[in-house]
């Protein structure tokens, strides 16, 4: 049996808090200063992680890798399971070409840039960030607006800022379901209550944008048709995070904001030739006037009311009782840990969720997907390999740093940053979305930051006696506004509109954004830890 410490250097709380985030230290040292590789850098600090277990919490080296073996299964299934699935499906959507057709399904909504912006950034890149996430919404919605014909900077900016409200809830909910398993809350709880945060970013997102396309003007013009968006996206995203599942909120928001954005006159209304050759500065695509037929178009729309379909059959509540059936649950071999209370932590035991887990079910969509675009099963198969090896790199960086996370978590060396860090106080709710934003930035990924720093937010508000669920939330919900000025999203913007080497001037224009909105969620958590916003928590 292994008992967890909170201060085994020299019987120190604070010496005992530097030695334990070391391995912290080392990843963003070497992701955010000397700019390594992802992947290297959590390897890196994965093996910082055992050496601190090891020598400095004598945690025995088998109970040492075999938390760590459990953090990168975790990383496989469900995590990656469900990313992998996900991008698969949009895979086969690219190659069956239907994907062009939903392009220009949606360029043609409107005539007017700055609805444009709405439509292809905001909510086209929400549902993309659904299904893919890691850098793709950036990737293809650049391409998508320089195609449109805005000037390649404006269109990468556009791309990045809108690429905030749906993180938290993309790869069909993975960084929630990250935070969930490894702060040990309920995933219900924590979905609910990031869904009564960061639905207030849609509010104001679309309002940048507009400004951001095309200034005072419009915002003066558009502003009607960007706030429906931003509700519209805003009540979808929150029902359908605490109401329904976690995994369709970005779905379910991207669909009611295009809708909104549909049904409002005035943004189907043709911009002023003034509007379009101030804005749209770069060559259209005549590739978008080609006309699909209607048949076409809905199969381009199939694959994403399959999985809405699925997911939601799947809440029903004999359906979810019948899927939970094939659960497995273990007792996680060469592990036996208990907390400083001589309580028998979580990780002692695994569970492995078949059926019922967000990636089979996403798995189910794909399948059906295949057979509406008349995918052949061999080429449907090639494209799930393909997307594995696409994926590689960021699988072994998700196992490395989850793999990093569980052995800081079960070592108790999460657990001693957490006591130290309570010593803020109330102002620890301030902080919380801070420290998530500062993991975003470095790291590229909410899933990943919610690795490192969910259970320490945890750990931190139960000694500071906040809500935990409230700060990891906060985390997750910090966490969405670094991801545009992260390196990663830079250098993925710059490369898809033909920028490469220009991800300074990037930074510089997306940066002020960043820190905006990040006060603003600051002032939200600080809000909701007292009576001023407490009305809004469950």
């Amino acid at each position: 049996m292994y008992v967890q410490e909170l201060e085994p250097v020299a019987g120190s709380l604070g010496l005992s808090a530097l030695v334990a985030a070391l391995p912290l230290v080392i990843v963003l040292v070497l992701l955010g200063g000397v700019r390594v590789k992802a992947h290297l850098a959590g390897l890196t600090g994965l093996v910082g992680a055992v050496l601190v277990a090891r020598l400095a919490y004598g945690m025995p080296l088998g109970q040492t890798l075999s938390s760590a073996a459990q953090g990168a299964v975790f990383g496989l299934f469900p995590i990656l399971w469900i990313v992998v699935n996900a991008l698969w499906v949009y895979r086969m959507t690219v190659r069956t070409r239907h994907f062009d057709i939903l392009r220009r399904s949606f360029g043609r909504l409107s005539d007017d840039p700055r609805i444009q912006a709405l439509v292809v950034a905001f909510c086209f890149g929400a549902l993309l960030e659904a299904l893919a996430g890691f850098g793709a919404p950036v990737a293809i919605c650049s391409v998508m607006l320089v195609a449109l014909g805005f000037e390649p900077v404006r269109a990468a900016v556009v791309a990045l800022v809108a690429n905030t409200a749906p993180v938290a809830f993309g790869a069909m909910g993975t960084p929630v379901v990250t935070l969930a398993q490894v702060t040990g809350l309920p995933l219900d709880d924590v979905a609910s209550l990031v869904g009564r945060q960061t639905p207030l970013l849609a509010l104001v997102v679309p309002l940048v944008l507009v400004g951001l396309v095309d200034g005072r003007r419009g915002l003066r013009e558009t502003w009607v048709p960007a706030l429906v968006c931003g509700v519209a996206f805003a009540v979808a995203q929150f029902a359908a995070s605490n109401y329904v599942s976690a995994q369709l909120a970005d779905i379910g928001a991207a669909l009611a904001g295009a809708g909104a954005l549909v049904a409002v006159p005035h943004a189907r209304v043709p911009a002023a030739e003034a509007v379009r050759a101030s804005v749209l500065t770069g060559a259209r695509s005549e590739e978008l006037d080609e006309d699909d037929p209607r048949r076409e178009v809905v199969r381009a729309y199939a694959p994403y009311a399959l999985i809405v379909v699925i997911f939601s059959l799947a809440q029903i509540p004999v359906v979810k009782d019948w899927l939970a059936e094939a659960t497995q649950t273990y007792d996680w071999p060469f592990l036996n840990v208990v907390g400083p209370d001589g309580e028998p932590v979580g990780g002692n035991v695994f569970s492995w969720p078949i059926v019922s887990t967000g990636g089979t079910l996403v798995l189910l969509a794909g399948v059906c997907t295949a057979v509406v675009l008349g995918v052949h099963a061999r080429v449907a198969v090639r494209e799930w390999a393909a997307t594995v090896h696409e994926l590689r790199f960021a699988i072994l960086t998700v196992t490395s740093v989850l793999a990093l996370a569980y052995v800081m978590n079960l070592s108790g060396q999460a657990a001693t940053i957490g006591h130290f860090v309570a010593a803020a106080g109330a102002g620890l709710a301030f902080l919380s979305p801070v420290l998530g934003w500062f993991g975003v930035a470095v790291s590229g990924s909410d899933t990943s930051a919610n690795a490192l720093f969910g259970a320490l937010q945890v750990t931190a508000a139960r000694e500071s006696g906040l809500s935990p669920e409230l700060l990891a939330a906060a985390n997750s919900s910090g966490g969405v506004l670094g991801k545009m000025i992260s390196p990663q999203n830079l250098t993925i913007a710059c490369a898809a509109v033909g920028l490469a080497g220009r991800e300074g001037d990037l930074l510089r224009r997306v940066l002020p954004w960043s820190l905006g909105l990040l006060l603003v969620m600051c002032l939200i958590v600080v809000g909701q830890s007292s009576p001023v916003l407490g009305w809004m928590l469950p």
